[in-house]
């Protein structure tokens, strides 16, 4: 398979965007008109097709129902000044899907599947992609076992899937953290850097409880002493402190290596920062509260972008920030934006055009 005439295509016969506005959308609740859908069975992929967004027909056997073999990514594409659809560093997103893959003893995707299917897929639903401040198209690549037999092990049969969903700003305000120091993400050894859907299920009851506090998420920490700091739940997360920026390290495999927190990384040398990956303990953090040099604290990811941290609690410790007068996220979100929305140069080479 090597290029679009290879896919076979079925195409509504009249689009949902009829009878909607795509401004101020919310993330992930509707769905462009089409969907990829392609089978693994006997060793190698077919079947790929692109045809009506639909329900799918499925036995209650489903291994994947039983046994969690699932896998997912987020990207987005966006529309420049001019109109013209591009898709941000997608090809980090197909290494980072196999990766997971590999990980949860699934077959890899083909590239040309992956990045000619997507590419495909958003040039047929193209007239989806919003053209309004903040907004995007949302790009959800999935596989999932489709084996219909109960047993614990690797399914033999699996189906990986493109949907498309225009979104509008994911967090709209400054978020209220809450550091979890009782449930576990991820510990070395486990699956914390993959992108499977049992990462998500577990992380639930912790998120709700926070929530319950008057909180939106939680930063987790390690599974051994809950000291060091590792992601929010729906993203990386950076401090500015003096004229550092520090990212928790990537080094134990607990942590999602996260595209846009790579790109702030990239930008934020652009800005004259020192960036630096480490293992980061909420002692520390308190520290530099305490001695006024924390200055920001941010999430990073595909759905977030850029999030404001408002406030930060850990046990009783409280740390406010005013948000109003940052300079560093706001400017690494304006210039991440611009680069996206074809305002700025893409010196780092991140936009793939459809």
């Amino acid at each position: 398979m090597t290029a679009a005439l290879d896919i076979n295509v079925t195409k509504v016969e009249t689009s949902k965007l009829l009878d909607m506005s795509l401004e101020n959308i919310p993330f992930g609740k509707y769905f462009t008109d089409h969907m990829l859908e392609a089978d693994y069975e006997n060793g190698e992929w077919k079947n790929v097709e692109i045809k009506p967004y639909q329900p799918l027909l499925m036995e209650p056997s489903m291994a994947a129902l039983h046994y969690g073999q699932a896998i997912f990514e987020g990207i987005k594409a966006y529309r420049d000044q001019e109109g013209n659809v591009s898709i941000f560093r997608p090809l980090d997103n197909f290494k980072r899907f196999n990766i997971s893959a590999e990980r949860m003893q699934m077959p890899t995707v083909p590239e040309e599947i992956f990045m000619e299917g997507m590419r495909l897929l958003i040039d047929i639903d193209r007239n989806w992609v919003p053209s309004m401040k903040d907004h995007s198209l949302y790009i959800r690549p999935f596989m999932f076992s489709s084996d219909p037999v109960i047993g614990v092990k690797p399914s033999e049969s699996y189906k990986f899937m493109i949907i498309l969903s225009p979104t509008g700003p994911y967090y709209t305000a400054p978020m209220k953290i809450y550091v979890e120091e009782k449930y576990t993400r991820a510990a070395p050894g486990g699956v914390g850097f993959s992108k499977n859907a049992g990462n998500y299920g577990a992380s639930m009851l912790a998120t709700a409880q926070a929530k319950k506090a008057g909180y939106d998420q939680v930063l987790w920490t390690d599974a051994f002493e809950h000291r060091y700091l590792q992601e929010v739940g729906t993203m990386n997360v950076f401090f500015i402190i003096g004229n550092t920026a520090i990212t928790p390290s990537l080094e134990e495999g607990t942590i999602l290596a996260g595209v846009t927190r790579d790109s702030a990384m990239e930008v934020l040398k652009d800005m004259g920062f020192e960036v630096i990956e480490k293992k980061i303990s909420i002692e520390d953090l308190m520290d530099a509260h305490r001695a006024g040099l924390l200055y920001e604290v941010f999430g990073t990811g595909t759905a977030a972008t850029i999030s404001l941290i408002k406030e930060l609690r850990y046990k009783d410790y409280v740390m406010n920030f005013d948000t109003d007068k940052w300079k560093t996220a706001p400017e690494l979100k304006a210039r991440l934006t611009d680069i996206r929305e074809g305002r700025a140069a893409d010196t780092h080479g991140w936009m793939f055009r459809v």
